[in-house]
């Protein structure tokens, strides 16, 4: 539970280390500050990974629907209802 500046300074760490080319992770259910700072979003559901796109192509209301249904459209885990051929 960071306060607002302490939140400001993680943030520009991490914007710092991703220009000198340094992969970072940033685990987070803000997403305000993950759409931004991510190049790219990985998402989960029940601890299984459902998605990973570039943060340009997705929306906030995607990724959360993501996090909580495992899927939004065409992206995440495949609809029950969906045939396999």
């Amino acid at each position: 539970a960071l306060g607002v500046a302490q939140t400001r300074q993680v943030l520009d760490l991490v914007r710092r280390l991703a220009e000198q080319g340094l992969g970072v992770v940033l685990i987070s259910h803000n997403m305000a500050d993950v759409f931004e700072v991510a190049d790219r979003i990985a998402t989960l559901y029940l601890g299984r990974m459902v998605a990973q796109v570039p943060t340009k192509e997705v929306t906030n209301t995607q990724v959360v629907e993501l996090i909580t249904a495992g899927r939004s459209g065409e992206l995440g885990l495949a609809r029950p209802d969906a045939v396999t051929i």
